[in-house]
């Protein structure tokens, strides 16, 4: 594949790609977008979106609660040099929470594990993801 430095196989059946820029694919890197500016496009460009560090078992509970609803969640593992970008989308950046794994849902953030299964519990996940278009009922 042109651009596909090199692969490997997840765990959780996923593949993941080190990409490097090239000009002429369409699928082409925007080496001068910043950190930032490429989580705030992820963020804005799906309506749930997870941001985890390589092997979270947090994360593997996010995507199996997700996906018992019906939704099929983006993914993306963070290396330690982007988690601090992340922090730049927290809500209160006085909290002590871990910043990632981190959902957003309609481009707001709802939080780690424990924040989205009180969303859960509570009854108002569900509506939440129709009401951005991520389940149909």
């Amino acid at each position: 594949m042109q651009g596909v430095r090199r692969f490997r196989t997840l765990t959780e059946g996923g593949v993941r790609l080190e990409l490097t820029p090239t000009t002429n694919s369409p699928l082409a890197i925007d080496v001068t977008e910043s950190t930032e500016m490429r989580i705030q496009r992820l963020i804005s460009e799906n309506p749930v979106i997870i941001f985890s560090r390589p092997s979270c078992c947090m994360c593997h509970v996010m995507k199996r609660l997700l996906s018992t609803i019906g939704v099929h969640p983006t993914v993306i593992e963070l290396d330690d040099e982007e988690i601090g970008a992340l922090a730049a989308h927290s809500a209160d950046s006085t909290s002590t929470a871990p910043v990632a794994p981190a959902v957003f849902i309609g481009g707001t953030r709802v939080g780690g594990l424990e924040s989205l299964v009180a969303l859960h519990l509570s009854g108002h996940l569900v509506p939440r993801l129709v009401e951005v278009g991520a389940l149909w009922v």
